[in-house]
């Protein structure tokens, strides 16, 4: 793949993206789900608690789609860049280069991001048989999602089954999709042991998110003590994020899992996420059927639409739920 962004002063580039010390600890301790184990509810509860994090093996998406997805993904990164800018900028959807947001973050990394209409993804002019491979794909992580958000209904014992699924089933659910690419950077040599951040801390703001990527190192999560540890990976697997939305609706038992993405000096990364959001007027706030008596809620009730708006004007690394929070004085 080319280098992202081929420009003459490579290391202004850089100079305009944070570094960060590498945990140089890797984690062997992350949450896997056997969805053929009769206790994958109870292990995935468990996992939302503690980590926000888990990862999915035996998933039932078939492995050839996947694969079929990240060759077309690094067909589409490979052309050229003034190609690839015919398809940006990201607003709400299409190709991005470096800049994440509106809000002045950046990172090393260039990205295409699909939004959604009708439970189908969009992004005018892109490739038909890219479109379609997305959309099966989405589709498939899709009923997984809704699988996994079913069995925590039925752990939780907060029926009807389908109380979190139907905001991902839903056909104006707020959904979206991105590929990632985390071009090498053998030009930059890492100093004082600090490592070029790809994509900088941040929980996501949805319900669930799904990564899948190739077998390029590079993801890390937050633990709850503060420590900062390199997830292995897995191109076989999925692994699941807690989002924001979720842990307001389980009025905080579930963590929204801080996470980034660091380069690498030798290896390309080729990532895909799917963000599992409600429709926009959904309103967002604890499940009574899970309060227990005398509970108070943490978090004052909002819409995704509200929510959505407010975390996209704060930078990544901020606390996007603080200013929902009971004691910030709403």
């Amino acid at each position: 793949m080319e280098v992202l962004s081929q420009t003459v002063n490579i290391l202004d580039n850089f100079n305009h993206i944070k570094t960060c010390k590498p945990s140089s600890r890797i984690f062997t301790a992350i949450p896997v789900v056997d969805f053929s184990d009769p206790d994958a509810k109870t292990k995935i509860v468990e996992a939302c608690k503690e980590f926000g994090f888990f990862k999915v093996i035996n998933h039932r998406v078939p492995i050839e789609l996947v694969a079929k997805l990240e060759s077309e993904a690094v067909k589409f990164f490979n052309l050229s860049q003034s190609d690839k800018e015919n398809f940006g900028p990201p607003n709400p959807c299409g190709y991005g280069n470096r800049k994440i947001g509106p809000n002045g973050d950046v990172g090393w990394v260039e990205y295409l991001l699909f939004g959604s209409m009708n439970a189908q993804l969009i992004l005018p002019g892109i490739s038909e048989n890219l479109w379609s491979l997305v959309n099966d794909y989405v589709s498939a992580v899709r009923n997984m999602v809704c699988e996994v958000l079913e069995m925590i209904t039925e752990e939780l014992k907060i029926g009807p089954k389908d109380v979190l699924s139907r905001l991902i089933k839903d056909e104006k659910s707020d959904s979206c999709f991105r590929l990632n690419h985390y071009p090498p950077c053998p030009e930059i040599q890492p100093v004082n042991g600090r490592t070029l951040i790809g994509f900088g801390e941040h929980t996501d703001p949805q319900i669930l998110s799904v990564l899948r990527s190739n077998n390029t190192s590079g993801l890390q999560i937050c633990l709850q003590d503060g420590t900062w540890v390199s997830v292995p990976p897995d191109h076989s697997s999925f692994f699941f994020n807690v989002g924001d939305s979720l842990q307001v609706i389980t009025n905080g038992r579930f963590r929204s899992v801080r996470h980034r993405v660091l380069t690498h000096s030798l290896k390309s990364r080729v990532s895909m996420v799917y963000f599992g959001g409600p429709p926009l007027s959904e309103k967002i706030t604890a499940l009574s059927s899970l309060m227990e008596d005398g509970e108070e809620r943490l978090y004052e009730e909002f819409t995704w639409s509200e929510y959505k708006k407010s975390a996209y004007k704060t930078r990544l690394g901020e606390n996007r739920l603080g200013l929902f929070e009971k004691s910030a004085g709403h």
